[in-house]
C-alpha cells in the first residue's frame, strides 16, 4: 500500500536551494517499503524540486546564481512581481520520481533532493508518496 506524507519546509530568503534529503528518506524509511518508488511533489507555482550534489554548497550557489542571470527579476506580463520565479520553477521542475532500494532512497554518492525557492521567504509543503514494487 502506497504512503503519503507531507512536510513542511521553511525558507529564509527569496531564492535557495533547500537540502531536504534527510526528510525525504526518513518518510521513506517510515513508510516501510523496502523497494518501490518515491515521488516528491511540490504544490506550488514558484518553487520545484531538484536532484543535484549535496556535498558543497557552491553548486547549489552557483545553480540559483546562474538561474538569476538566465532569468532576472524585471518586467514581464504577470503583475504580481514574481514572474521570474515562476519561469525558474518551471525550469527546475515541481516533481521527481526516485527508487527506493532496501528501504532506502537510490540515491548517488554526492546527490541530495532540494527545494528550490524562488519567491520566499515562505512556509513550503513538499507532498511525499512512497509506493511499492509490486
Amino acid at each position: 500500500m502506497a504512503v503519503e506524507v507531507t512536510i513542511d519546509v521553511p525558507t529564509s530568503s527569496r531564492s535557495h536551494m533547500v537540502d531536504i534529503t534527510g526528510k525525504v528518506r526518513e518518510a521513506v524509511r517510515q513508510s516501510g517499503v523496502s523497494g518501490g518508488i518515491c515521488i516528491v511533489y511540490v504544490p506550488h507555482t514558484t518553487a520545484g524540486v531538484t536532484v543535484n550534489e549535496s556535498a558543497d554548497p557552491a553548486v547549489a550557489q552557483d545553480i540559483m546564481e546562474q538561474l538569476a542571470k538566465l532569468v532576472p527579476q524585471g518586467r514581464y506580463r504577470h503583475r504580481e512581481g514574481n514572474a521570474d520565479s515562476h519561469i525558474k520553477a518551471g525550469l527546475m521542475g515541481f516533481s521527481l520520481t526516485l527508487i527506493v532500494k532496501g528501504g532506502d532512497l537510490a540515491l548517488g554518492t554526492w546527490q541530495g533532493v532540494f527545494l528550490c525557492e524562488f519567491d520566499g521567504p515562505r512556509r513550503r509543503q513538499v507532498w511525499i508518496k512512497v509506493i511499492p514494487d509490486g
